[in-house]
């Protein structure tokens, strides 16, 4: 038992200021690796009829069906065309798995709590101001805006049939 809750600790400090690094339009965007499952090509996506538009359907990984959001059209950004860079990050939000299309993976980043700063808020009023950016990182010769999974998907959230009953089998 105690065993389990050391590697637990030490895995969360492995983790601990990484963040999955990727680009979509003109901007880096960082999301904390403890969120990410893992990274896929594209794949065939089903779409769902009447669903937003950044939704853009559901995908089966490994036998799981995951709902996926393309980022770019999410940041009401223009919709580009998938290229073999496309790729998909797969999330995990507050037991929910969903994939994120993204143009192209950055890398890993290590970005202290020191080193992020409140987003601006200038240009912005109500309380749309900075809906999914929760802070910025200054890295090398860029600047990450990092984002906050949960807003993310917070207003995108599909319930899935049976959701609970795969998450108990795994």
């Amino acid at each position: 038992m105690a065993e389990e809750v050391l590697e637990e600790v030490l895995e969360e400090d492995t983790q601990k200021g990484k963040f999955m690094t990727f680009r979509t339009g003109n901007e880096y965007y960082g999301i904390s690796i403890s969120y990410v499952n893992e990274i896929i090509v594209m794949q065939p996506i089903t779409a769902i009829p009447e669903a937003e538009d950044y939704i853009k359907g559901l995908l089966n990984l490994r036998g799981k069906i995951i709902p996926v959001i393309d980022v770019r059209v999410r940041f009401e950004m223009s919709q580009k065309d998938y290229t073999d860079r496309t790729c998909i990050i797969v999330i995990n939000v507050k037991s929910t798995t969903i994939g994120l299309i993204v143009e192209e993976i950055a890398e890993v980043d290590t970005i202290m709590d020191s080193d992020i700063m409140p987003p601006p808020t200038l240009g912005h009023k109500g309380k749309e101001q900075n809906k999914y950016v929760y802070g910025l990182a200054k890295t090398g010769n860029t600047v990450k805006l990092l984002l906050d999974p949960e807003r993310l998907i917070e207003d995108a959230a599909i319930d899935m049939p049976g959701e609970e009953s795969q998450e108990e089998e795994q």
